[in-house]
């Protein structure tokens, strides 16, 4: 009922932000001269804050139609290439010369925590230039209908393996932040079947491999709950008329307020700052700020089966790193993982996966030979810094290009490449 409460007041609100925009657009249209007074500048400020803040944000748009190939600007298509009622694999084909020698295939695997993919938005453009790029883009839960089952950790862990028998051999995986367990998990699996599309590298950025590790206030919060506090208090059914009316969620809106209650002074600010800047035209500033939120307040619901699987096996229970995790009935057994070249990718002020959570991956994969395995720590970066932002280029990507280059099947060397060995001191 509450989730239905929800919908209910932003329905009733709607008239409410359709006159905001009116307003808006009157008071900063440039024939109304009262526009060009500060006056009308605030009103048409406070209009637009007050229909930004009420509104439903939707799924953004990717919006990479070029890239740049051998110094020259291509065309970039997006392609479905592989669905299931939960995810949809998208490929960004690129228009590169016919004959040309192939760049790696990378499969990024993106967090379903609550954003879009399209959060990766930056990660897939500055991969662009080197590879064959894939992402997963995930499906809001509401948009599930009931009919098409349930999709749980266990589920997850099954798309990525299908995923990587859709892409063929000497595929290259990337898992941001949350997808390292799952991915972790299933190139175990792999590995121990002998399955031949086991990925040629991996590479983990951000992500909880063992939240023992530093704990973070995200961490610290799941072991105080507890499994049972998470399924009375976040799991309701989605609401008519939606099509996925009736299937249990961990609704968006609840993840968001989670989110901007972190940093709640940081959020406050930036919007009295976003008032700020429409009153002083300062035009740049603002559709900064429009950008950021368009992308951050753009929320999906999670099933509540995967929700409170992922919460119980990664951050009460530590299945992974305890050797405990288990996948309909086998045991994750990350010894056998012994020929993907493993990566892993950290920043200094993660204040989601702490420091050491994802290096703990290193530890696991105890056979995997110590020159086909790497780790780097970014100085002066949090969490969105490890797969965003200009450190990221022109840090951390040459490394991921440098290792997946070195270590695909094709031009496996013996020696561990220059780039990533290099961390802080």
């Amino acid at each position: 009922m509450f989730y239905q409460l929800y919908e209910m007041n932003h329905a009733a609100l709607q008239p409410a932000r359709l006159y905001a925009d009116a307003v808006r657009m009157f008071y900063s249209n440039p024939l109304n001269p009262v526009s060009h007074t500060p006056w009308g500048r605030s009103i048409a400020a406070g209009a637009e804050l007050f229909e930004r803040t009420t509104r439903r944000y939707g799924k953004p748009a990717f919006g990479l139609d070029k890239s740049v190939v051998d110094w020259k600007s291509v065309p970039v298509t997006e392609k479905t290439v592989w669905s299931k009622p939960f995810c949809n694999l998208v490929r960004f084909e690129r228009a590169v010369p016919a004959g040309r020698k192939p760049d790696p295939k990378l499969l990024i695997v993106a967090p379903m925590s609550g954003h879009y993919a399209t959060l990766l938005r930056g990660t897939v453009e500055a991969m662009l230039p080197y590879a064959d790029v894939h992402i997963t883009d995930w499906v809001d839960a509401r948009m599930v209908p009931l009919a098409d089952g349930s999709f749980d950790l266990d589920d997850y862990i099954d798309y990525i393996i299908d995923m990587f028998h859709a892409l063929g051999p000497d595929t290259h995986v990337m898992a941001v932040c949350q997808p390292s367990v799952p991915v972790l998990a299933a190139v175990a699996l792999m590995e121990a079947k002998g399955d031949p599309f086991v990925p040629s590298t991996m590479t983990l950025m951000g992500g909880p491999i063992d939240t023992r590790r530093n704990p973070t206030a995200v961490n610290l919060l799941a072991e105080e709950k507890g499994i049972d506090w998470f399924r009375d208090n976040v799991v309701m059914r989605a609401p008519w008329p939606v099509p996925g009316f009736g299937r249990e969620v961990y609704p968006g809106f609840l993840q968001l307020s989670g989110f901007m209650s972190m940093n709640l002074d940081r959020h406050i600010i930036a919007h009295k700052d976003f008032f700020m800047h429409l009153v002083k035209h300062d035009g740049d500033n603002a559709e900064k700020h429009r950008d950021f939120y368009d992308e951050y307040l753009a929320v999906m619901d999670l099933t509540a089966e995967f929700y409170l699987q992922t919460v119980d096996t990664v951050f009460v229970r530590h299945a992974l790193p305890k050797g405990e995790m288990m996948h309909r009935g086998t045991r994750i057994d990350t010894s056998a993982i012994r020929n993907v070249a493993l990566f892993t990718v950290e920043g200094e002020n993660d204040d989601i996966s702490g420091l050491g959570q994802t290096k703990a991956a290193q530890d696991l994969c105890v056979n995997i030979p110590a020159d086909k395995k790497a780790h780097y720590m970014q100085p002066a970066v949090g969490h969105y810094g490890v797969f965003n932002g200009s450190r990221f280029r022109s840090e951390i990507v040459p490394r991921i290009v440098d290792f997946i280059t070195s270590y695909g099947r094709q031009n496996r060397v013996a020696v561990k490449p220059k780039l990533v060995r290099t961390a802080r001191r």
